[in-house]
């Protein structure tokens, strides 16, 4: 039967790309989901496909392994491409907060964003794009501070990231991401930030990045990635998995999009790490000769 002819398949089918999608914005490899939900490998499998007839259950199961929302892998057409972020913030906000976001969309008022101000500039993309390398020689090269967010993370919790995703999960991760983010904003001080790579995964923490600081994708293609983190001796989540390359493969086309939203993309394939560096040099004059604008008018 054709989706037009069975509307049921269509929404399994649906669901199953929406699942396979949201593991792979995590970085998680299906072998990994399947330990963590404690549901087999074979069930995940069939519910990708869209063969798999999931109960409520089994997909509340799947959503919090993931530390998703469950209505994100229900089919449905999004209201907005920011859905994601507006939701979460209004799940966060006051009851005065509230009315007044009902205020601004029934046209009686509104205001733009204000009180952010400039960060520095973020660095986004896979493990292995050369976030840190490439950070710390922009940040001495122009005399900033650098962070890792993640060794942020590590230090305000005193465990590693891994420990933290075995203990409390990608949700509980996802939390403490956020608020060493909140932390590291607060210090106001100019940073070059290299976050993990799967932070576009949260909307609303990096919705705070993209309106923080100036983001720059660095793009390698896949094999680079995975030459590099072999190299680093790092394989996670992927270790183990002999379906590695598949694996990284698709978690960067579910989130080339999401990368996309940078203000800049330096693209490093094929370049020493000295040629690199000097292309995002290059890509950050912009923001510095307006720095020194910004600065000079002061």
């Amino acid at each position: 039967m054709t989706q037009d002819s069975d509307p049921e398949t269509g929404f399994l089918e649906q669901l199953g790309q929406r699942v396979r999608t949201m593991r792979a914005l995590r970085g998680m490899s299906r072998k990994v989901l399947a330990k963590v939900s404690g549901i087999s490998e074979r069930y995940i499998a069939q519910l990708e496909s869209g063969k798999g007839n999931v109960s409520i259950v089994l997909l509340r199961r799947v959503s919090n392994a993931m530390g998703a929302h469950l209505e994100d892998l229900i089919p449905a057409t999004e209201p907005a491409p920011d859905w994601a972020v507006i939701r979460d913030l209004l799940r966060k906000a006051s009851p005065n907060q509230i009315a007044q976001a009902k205020d601004i969309l029934a046209g009686q008022g509104g205001a733009a964003r204000r009180g952010i101000s400039f960060a520095g500039i973020a660095l986004i993309g896979l493990r292995g794009a050369g976030k840190s390398t490439l950070g710390k020689m922009l940040a001495k090269k122009i005399g900033w501070s650098f962070v890792e967010l993640n060794k942020e993370i590590e230090a305000q919790n005193g465990l590693s990231v891994a420990e933290i995703i075995a203990l409390y999960g990608q949700e509980g991760f996802r939390r403490m991401e956020q608020a060493a983010l909140g932390q590291l904003l607060a210090r106001k001080e100019l940073t070059v930030l290299a976050t993990g790579g799967g932070i576009v995964s949260e909307p609303l923490t990096f919705d705070l990045i993209l309106s923080s600081f100036y983001t720059i994708w660095l793009k390698a293609e896949p094999e680079e990635h995975m030459a590099r983190v072999r190299r680093q001796g790092d394989l996670r989540p992927m270790a183990d998995d002999r379906s590695a390359m598949a694996e990284l493969r698709t978690i960067l086309k579910s989130r080339e999009p999401l990368y996309a939203r940078a203000a800049a993309v330096v693209d490093t394939a094929g370049l020493s790490v000295d040629a690199a560096a000097a292309r995002l040099i290059d890509a950050v004059a912009p923001v510095l000769q307006n720095e020194s604008r910004m600065f000079a008018r002061g």
